[in-house]
């Protein structure tokens, strides 16, 4: 059986109380609830007084909260803790939320975004800057003392990044050099200079793709397992772990890995020039007919080894860049697998586009030395 709600006021030391009796329900509140709610409309810090209500439901809560002026203080209530759970979440539901800020459009908006990434622009290249620094540091201690240098850590990454890349690396390279063979020849011929595809095959493969091909490979095989291994290591707190421990990151986890790259892709860079070579020579062997003598005798003559050492040149900043972008980028991994995933595919995409502008560099750089 319901009984109707209705409440007293009571005053208590000069503070006015409201005692509420009934059943505080959609059905049987009403008019208390509207008497209630305009004779403390003008009051503030009444007190209520719910330990003689019946049932009580959401309007019920609701009526009371609109009575206290929008916002009930828990301490000037007194009733049950079930009463009390649901004044707080009808409280919390019906506060007022926050208004939306205008979002703004055309013009504005794009004013916006370029401001926000003028200024991301500028916040990556102060980090990489303190990267680098960083690790310019850590570089000078091991020149100094080598002993700091953990030379098992490198001779591990060297082989899972130099040796386990040479199948991929000549393959690649072996068929860069044919098409480079088979596209010269079919150009060349409409002029009767298909000798001169030997010129074109060995400047191609000496100067450019040897290096480019196995920078490019290396970024995507290399930089992303950087990325994955040392933001797995962050997210797990294991880098943490070491500061704590004393351990520097940059020396027990970059370095080792810089060092690897330093070392291995000068070796494979010459091994993808043999296998482009190779590839060019197979072309103009069974296409041309210039056999192997040939072929050699006109690389040596007409090429010469200058380009051969403006490639192998580049090869040590391939991979300062490549190291140095998967590292960085695995160590601002954050705390979930999105970020992991971010963090390597944009060690692969920056390592890449970092390889192609250094080329155009160098290529701007050795023609203005006129090599």
């Amino acid at each position: 059986m319901e009984h109707p709600a209705d409440f007293s006021v009571r005053e208590d030391g000069g503070a006015a109380a409201a005692v509420l009796t009934g059943d505080w329900t959609s059905s049987t509140m009403q008019p208390a609830a509207d008497r209630m709610v305009h004779d403390f409309a003008d009051r503030r810090g009444v007190a209520f007084d719910l330990s003689g209500i019946g049932r009580m439901d959401t309007a019920g809560a609701f009526a009371v909260i609109r009575a206290a002026g929008g916002q009930l203080d828990p301490a000037r209530v007194k009733a049950r803790p079930e009463t009390v759970r649901l004044l707080t979440l009808v409280g919390a539901a019906a506060a007022p939320r926050p208004a939306r800020k205008r979002q703004a459009r055309g013009f504005m908006q794009m004013t916006i975004r370029i401001g926000h990434g003028v200024i991301d622009v500028i916040k990556e290249l102060f980090e990489t800057l303190v990267f680098a620094g960083h690790l310019l540091a850590v570089l000078g201690l091991a020149i100094v003392n080598p002993r700091r240098i953990r030379w098992p850590a490198v001779i591990s990454l060297a082989e899972r990044a130099g040796l386990d890349a040479i199948p991929i690396v000549v393959i690649t390279s072996f068929f860069i050099g044919a098409v480079v063979a088979l596209l010269g020849a079919n150009m060349l011929r409409q002029f009767g200079a298909e000798v001169f595809v030997v010129e074109l095959i060995g400047i191609a493969v000496l100067r450019e793709f040897n290096i480019i091909i196995t920078a490019i490979l290396l970024a995507g095989r290399s930089a992303s397992s950087f990325a994955a291994e040392i933001g797995s290591m962050k997210m797990n707190q294991e880098i943490d772990a070491m500061r704590v421990m004393g351990v520097d990151p940059f020396e027990a986890l970059v370095f080792p890995r810089f060092a690897a790259l330093l070392i291995t892709i000068p070796l494979l860079t010459f091994i993808a020039t043999l296998a482009g070579l190779l590839g060019g020579l197979a072309v103009t062997w069974s296409v041309l007919g210039l056999g192997p003598a040939f072929f050699l005798q006109r690389i040596l003559d007409n090429v010469g080894a200058t380009h051969f050492w403006i490639g192998m040149s580049k090869a040590p900043v391939m991979a300062a860049v490549i190291a140095g972008i998967g590292c960085r980028q695995g160590l601002e991994v954050g705390g979930d697998t999105e970020s992991l995933g971010r963090r390597v595919t944009a060690a692969v995409v920056h390592a890449i586009f970092a390889i192609i502008v250094l080329d155009a560099g160098f290529a701007l750089m050795y023609m203005e030395l006129d090599l």
